[in-house]
């Protein structure tokens, strides 16, 4: 997509910090929520929760601790799936096509504006809806065209999937992490 048919993040204040929110309202998706810096870190989870500018959940309080104790100044968090579920369980069972389109389209729109190190965070739950990591690796696709660097924090899980950060120590550094080759690991054939 060229970059000037992207839609632009825009820094919003809220309570006197600037965010990026996309959307700018509560709704049953969200694209990115995130501080803005010169050096983001962009947390790439399963699905986002009820989470929103100064009223983070614990994974997203997790999220910005990792990321400015490791020398990041500010934080992007962004989903494989743009569907706002408290529980994973409670995603739909096929993913909303144009929804899926549009999120992929405001990743690129984050790459292209933050050039972000993008922290691969989704553990176990990339294995909660079939449809996941074929639009995982759609989101990779992306990041490879803009070479965005990719890291973990931790060692892998026991089934082969990049930490989540709920599940990390507060000392971990990122190390790190080749995508494409875990995706083609775990995930062969698709």
């Amino acid at each position: 997509m060229e970059s000037s048919a992207l839609p632009r993040l825009i820094a919003r204040d809220y309570d006197g910090v600037p965010w990026y929110y996309e959307p700018p309202v509560y709704l049953p998706h969200r694209f990115i929520l995130g501080t803005v810096g010169e050096k983001p870190l962009a947390c790439i989870g399963i699905n986002p929760s009820t989470a929103r500018p100064g009223a983070l959940d614990n994974t997203l309080k997790s999220v910005q601790r990792l990321a400015l104790v490791n020398g990041f100044d500010s934080f992007l968090m962004f989903n494989v799936s743009p569907q706002r579920a408290t529980d994973p369980n409670d995603m739909d069972a096929q993913p909303d096509p144009a929804l899926a389109e549009e999120n992929l389209v405001w990743l690129e729109a984050m790459l292209a504006q933050t050039r972000p190190v993008m922290w691969a965070a989704w553990g176990t739950l990339i294995e909660k809806r079939p449809y996941l990591p074929g639009m995982m690796r759609r989101m990779v696709a992306i990041t490879q065209r803009y070479d965005i660097p990719w890291v973990t924090f931790g060692k892998r899980s026991k089934a082969g999937h990049p930490h989540h950060p709920l599940y990390l120590r507060k000392d971990e550094t990122p190390q790190p992490f080749d995508v494409q080759a875990y995706l083609d690991e775990v995930f062969p054939g698709l």
